[in-house]
């Protein structure tokens, strides 16, 4: 799945940006969501300048320009009004110059502007294009949000992922994000966000019941926009002692998406097993663990103690003995 594509007047829409000029050019692309601040190119060095970033100009660059001459200050905005260029972004309601707005106009470059500091309406720009335009991978699951943690369930088709999302869904212990297709895209160096498709957003298929809208059956409070995944717990026809299948779990396995290693359970799918119960258990297992309090090595600990204790009473009994 490749990158989405995100215009300016998306940008606007999701950022507190308002349009000074070219409203009818804000269907032009953005392919970055690195942010330019043009300084160097205020002063006529354009050897590394980017055109096909959306370009920022705060108190610094307004304040240089105030320095300029009409006509050098009109070829300065030309040279940066590239055709690739997005738009031109104004900070912190500063005034737009003349030259600007004509060298906008002649390229069909739109002006936007906003009472947000440089830094503040970068770091809004930057959030939203960067998940808006991250590399993205669907992935066939369901992804739930079970006690504010995203857990992504996969497995085999007819294995009940569904169905077990559905009953957590009912026992409001999960909320859905998405059913059959998730779409992942890399938030940072460690996240993973997910979220569904514009078509079934908020739909579930249950086979035998057809599709159903979780948000109409159950409320809003049922769904979820998007997810942080944390955890990828994998529904196998497989029985334990088969397939490599551990009681205690493999605290090691992992997958990978996106470059991203996520933590991975195994769970063996039998007749007769709860299966949403174990999903809700291990979900809980894995914050629990995360937040330092790890049953396995508890119950290693009181072993070795208990071994330890016999040992002694061996001893002590050997010596008697003699």
């Amino acid at each position: 799945m490749g990158q989405k594509v995100v215009t300016v007047k998306d940008l606007v829409a999701n950022t507190r940006l308002q349009i000074v000029t070219g409203q009818e050019y804000l269907d032009r692309p953005i392919s970055t969501a690195d942010i330019s601040r043009p300084g160097l190119e205020m002063t006529g060095y354009f050897n590394y300048y980017a055109p096909e970033r959306v370009q920022l100009l705060g108190i610094t660059e307004t304040s240089f320009s105030t320095r300029m001459q009409h006509d050098e200050l009109l070829m300065v905005y030309r040279k940066m009004a590239d055709k690739r260029t997005p738009a031109f972004v104004v900070s912190t309601d500063l005034p737009i110059s003349d030259e600007l707005k004509e060298a906008a106009a002649d390229a069909k470059i739109p002006i936007l502007t906003t009472s947000l500091t440089s830094s503040q309406i970068l770091s809004n720009m930057t959030y939203y294009l960067g998940g808006q335009l991250a590399p993205r991978q669907s992935v066939h699951g369901v992804l739930i949000d079970v006690h504010g943690m995203g857990v992504l369930i996969t497995g085999d088709a007819g294995i009940g992922k569904t169905e077990s999302a559905l009953e957590l869904i009912q026992q409001g212990k999960a909320r859905l994000v998405a059913d059959d297709r998730v779409d992942i895209h890399q938030e940072d160096e460690e996240r993973l966000i997910g979220e569904p498709s514009t078509v079934l957003r908020n739909m579930m298929e249950v086979r035998g019941v057809g599709i159903i809208d979780v948000q109409q059956v159950y409320g809003a409070v049922s769904v979820r926009s998007h997810a942080s995944i944390r955890i990828n717990i994998h529904l196998s026809n497989g029985k334990i002692g088969e397939e490599n299948f551990d009681r205690l779990g493999n605290e090691n396995d992992s997958i990978e998406i996106l470059g991203v290693k996520l933590k991975r359970m195994v769970v063996p799918v039998t007749p007769g097993r709860n299966t949403a119960s174990v999903i809700d258990a291990a979900a809980v297992k894995f914050r629990t663990t995360n937040m330092g309090f790890d049953a396995l090595e508890t119950l290693n600990k009181r072993m070795d103690q208990e071994i330890a204790k016999n040992e002694k009473i061996d001893e002590e009994n050997k010596e008697n003995h003699d």
